[in-house]
């Protein structure tokens, strides 16, 4: 299963903000996506992203105000990124090894997707379910 696969089912929905905000507006914006990270693209580049975890360790644990921090002050600038070729594997390992929960999906430079941790291990139990159905099917004679 690939990267495309996930965003074929789950849409292309990014949601982006540029580097010049407050960490206030950013978490606003998120909270009102739904949303635990959010990707800083600036002139159709990916510049960044910004996560739950990141508000939670560079600016509440630090006694930071996030009306008076600007986001580029606390954004991940060497941003991870996944084509839309890449197997669900190659994510997980990714994710695991870089302990990251969130994969821009690059192509021809420009962003066309997210993915999360929970979209990868959805997919693969979904994956793992067909599997597990099929081996039934021939293990007990029924299979199409």
């Amino acid at each position: 299963m690939t990267v495309n696969q996930i965003l074929s089912t789950k849409g292309n929905n990014v949601y982006s903000i540029i580097s010049t905000i407050s960490v206030y507006d950013a978490i606003k914006v998120m909270g009102e996506k739904n949303i635990g990270a959010i990707l800083i693209i600036e002139e159709n580049q990916l510049k960044g992203i910004l996560s739950e975890r990141d508000y939670a360790r560079k600016i509440v644990l630090k006694g930071k105000l996030s009306k008076d921090t600007l986001v580029n002050e606390i954004m991940v600038s060497k941003v991870i990124t996944v084509q839309s070729t890449d197997d669900l594997d190659y994510c997980m390992e990714l994710m695991i090894s870089r302990r990251i929960r969130h994969l821009p999906v690059i192509e021809d430079n420009k962003v066309i997707g997210l993915v999360s941790i929970g979209d990868v291990v959805k997919s693969i139990i979904e994956k793992q379910k067909e599997t597990i159905q099929l081996l039934d099917s021939y293990i007990n004679g029924t299979q199409p």
